[in-house]
């Protein structure tokens, strides 16, 4: 006999004429903003194919052959031999996955293997490895505030920050972006021994700016409160040892937490956060998104521990790829674009566009030349903001640095925004 719910018992899906509210309508806006954006012919700007991936610069995407330029392949380490040769060998030794979750039977050596490089880049004492980057963050902030805490986060924070502050039911004070003012007036207001953690980014993501991070850190610790930087966008490139902003402005001692990717300069998948707190260890056994996801396949962590510590050899890489941003930078400022930052600050390069119609039409027409950059607009852009988001690699050729901004001379006049 079935077992399957008696139609009498199905839920019904009532639309607004029967009663009741369609769940989807508050998607409503953005179904019109999509349609009416494809309606004008424009390729569709976030439904791009990859068909072959060439190098960590090059690709098929639409049937083109492209140069890509809105990875966030910083470090070009994709195609690296050494880590493929890893990824391989672990495939073949131990299997696809591991099926289950760190805490039961998903911990290989592997899994210890690359939290030990973690160990040794960062020079910390501990570090976990997470299924995503946005776990780590979901899972280290959700755990260490909660209800009766305060956060106190830059208002441009990544998605996977504010979902973390929502599932651990602190309260959130948002300040303006790298308002340093701002921010220990945030500080200030909160009542005398509360628990307090200064959420901040190194590089973020949307315009490739690089936060205060000197004169936040200090005054957080001045306030007694707790510091979580997220350094996604930086691990691997900025820094005499590619540990990101913090160290760059001499103040990762300091940071109670780093939380990172493996899928930006590392060239994988996974996530993670490290730590000299004393009391870290406790995090495996209490962090929800630790405790109850499948872990990372042996292939995946054999790969990121063979590419991490190939980074911490990699600052010629690092020097390319500095010089890769300048010339980018300074290339389109000459021919009218309007950028982000007034200075190249990382491996990020926003264009600003006028808005998401033309933003669109100059994304097709640098696309049919032959080139792959990212659209953003909002919410993941600050309010009302469309732009271009180039993310450099250290593996773009200065020949192909220069093909690039012929590309953007050309897209640029024929869409009228230069």
């Amino acid at each position: 006999m079935s077992q399957g719910v008696n139609q009498a018992d199905r839920p019904l899906v009532r639309d607004d004429a029967e009663g009741g509210r369609d769940l989807f309508s508050k998607f409503d806006e953005i179904i019109r903003t999509r349609e009416t954006l494809l309606a004008s012919g424009v390729e569709d700007p976030f439904g791009l194919v990859m068909e072959k991936v060439l190098s960590p610069t090059r690709a098929i995407c639409n049937g083109r052959d492209t140069i890509l330029l809105g990875t966030y392949n910083y470090m070009g380490m994709t195609f690296d031999p050494d880590v493929i040769a890893a990824g391989k060998q672990a495939l073949d030794e131990f299997g696809s996955g591991t099926t289950g979750s760190r805490v039961l039977n998903g911990t290989y050596a592997g899994h210890k293997a690359v939290e030990d490089a973690l160990r040794e880049f960062y020079a910390m004492d501990h570090a976990m490895v997470f299924s995503t980057g946005y776990q780590a963050n979901l899972g280290i902030i959700s755990t260490i505030a909660g209800k009766g805490d305060y956060i106190v986060l830059d208002i441009d924070s990544h998605a996977s920050i504010w979902d973390g502050c929502k599932m651990g039911d602190a309260e959130v004070v948002p300040f303006k972006h790298n308002d340093i003012d701002a921010m220990e007036k945030r500080l200030r207001r909160i009542p005398e021994g509360a628990g307090k953690l200064v959420v901040l980014e190194g590089v973020y993501s949307m315009l490739g700016d690089v936060a205060p991070l000197a004169e936040m850190v200090a005054i957080a610790k001045k306030h007694g409160a707790m510091v979580l930087v997220d350094e996604a966008h930086s691990m691997g490139f900025i820094g005499e040892h590619g540990r990101g902003v913090a160290e760059a402005q001499g103040v990762i001692d300091q940071v109670d937490f780093v939380i990172g990717t493996f899928s930006k300069s590392v060239g994988t998948v996974g996530g993670f956060c490290v730590s000299n707190h004393p009391k870290f260890e406790i995090m495996r056994l209490v962090c929800r998104p630790y405790v109850f996801t499948a872990s990372l396949p042996p292939s995946v962590v054999a790969t990121a521990a063979t590419s991490i510590r190939k980074l911490m050899h990699g600052s010629n890489k690092r020097a390319h790829l500095w010089e890769n941003s300048k010339r980018l930078h300074a290339g389109l400022r000459e021919l009218g674009f309007k950028l982000g930052t007034d200075e190249p600050q990382s491996a990020i390069v926003a264009v600003i566009m006028p808005d998401l119609e033309r933003g669109a039409a100059m994304w097709e027409a640098l696309l049919r030349e032959g080139l792959y950059v990212n659209l953003a607009r909002p919410p993941a852009t600050p309010a009302g903001m469309t732009l271009l988001r180039c993310s450099l690699c250290a593996e773009h050729s200065s020949e192909e640095v220069g093909t690039i901004l012929g590309m953007f001379e050309r897209a640029g006049k024929a869409v009228g925004i230069i």
